[in-house]
């Protein structure tokens, strides 16, 4: 599993940056009811959130540059915290993105999947809906904003949104496969990488909803881990029963492609990806890469983004379906 280590401390903001600084206290998630039933895997579940806090503060208090102080295998989760921050900075000093695209073309220039998952996660601590987030940042990364929206949505209301199974209103039934992502993502957080109990959370939801979830879950039991090898295992015997087994791959695989951007990949993703994947790391990300060439030029929309995953599905079906 994957383990955490000693994290930097940014100095205190100042003045009203003060207000915005998150306390580090947050990472513990019985403070939110979550089932940490399995020690290791809550080592690792809330170690990944002591990082977003440590990139959180490190943005408010003007302290950017000590989130490299931190351990590559946890700098992504450093740098999602550091797009919270600069989404939440931008729309509270009104200057329309500009701190998020400089965070983005600087030091998280290797990191814009976590810089985007962290922007949603910013618009849902002010509670606006990221419908129109990081406009004018990446084209078709800025749709991860909607998954990371609904990721810190779902933790701020998990007896709403995992008890009750509970959807906020979106535009389109697409933004609401986004947030589903990110919900997924937070379900594995919550049931604290237990592949059983995430496989019966998620059976209590519409069927239509299941697709995005277990692609959250694929992704989130990759990128951030927390299960072993066997467990990884039973997690893909569990979405093959549910009939989306292609979708944990596929979230397995945009896992790979935000590590591997990252220029590192911690062993965790090493060892998921030939479990929920079927293929090497490597392979992986060439799916996630072959099938972002199928779309049209200059995707941008949320169409073209959730069309991107669906070819990576198609390729991850071509070589593991029966002849």
């Amino acid at each position: 599993m994957e383990h955490a280590g000693s994290e930097p401390v940014a100095s205190p903001a100042r003045g009203w940056r003060r207000l915005l600084s998150r306390d580090p206290g947050e990472s513990d998630l019985s403070r939110r009811r979550f089932r940490l039933t399995r020690p290791a895997s809550r080592a690792v579940i809330e170690g990944a959130e002591k990082s977003y806090l440590t990139g959180f503060n490190a943005v408010v208090s003007r302290n950017v540059e000590r989130i490299e102080d931190i351990s590559r295998d946890q700098l992504a989760f450093a740098y999602e915290g550091a797009g919270a921050a600069c989404a939440v900075l931008d729309l509270v000093t009104l200057t329309r993105g500009r701190r998020l695209r400089e965070l983005l073309a600087g030091p998280a220039a290797h990191h814009a999947f976590a810089a985007h998952l962290g922007a949603g996660r910013g618009y849902a601590m002010l509670r606006m809906r990221p419908v129109r987030a990081a406009r004018r940042a990446h084209p078709l990364l800025r749709w991860l904003a909607l998954d990371g929206f609904g990721f810190q949505w779902s933790m701020a209301r998990a007896d709403r949104m995992v008890g009750e199974r509970a959807m906020p209103d979106l535009l389109s039934r697409a933004h609401c496969a986004l947030f589903d992502q990110g919900l997924g993502r937070l379900l594995w957080y919550h049931d604290c990488a237990s592949p059983d109990d995430v496989a019966a959370r998620i059976a209590a939801y519409p069927v239509a909803r299941r697709a995005a979830l277990w692609s959250g879950v694929g992704f989130a039991a990759a990128y951030t881990g927390g299960a072993e090898a066997d467990e990884l295992w039973w997690l893909t015997e569990h979405a093959g029963a549910d009939g989306f087994r292609s979708h944990l791959a596929q979230g397995c695989a945009f896992a790979a492609t935000a590590r591997a951007q990252a220029g590192h990949l911690p062993d965790h993703v090493a060892q998921a990806a030939p479990i929920l994947a079927g293929g090497t790391a490597e392979e992986a990300v060439a799916w996630a890469d072959r099938a972002l060439l199928t779309l049209p030029d200059d995707p941008c929309g949320h169409e073209e983004f959730l069309a991107w995953q669906a070819h990576t599905r198609r390729l991850w079906l071509r070589r593991h379906q029966p002849a």
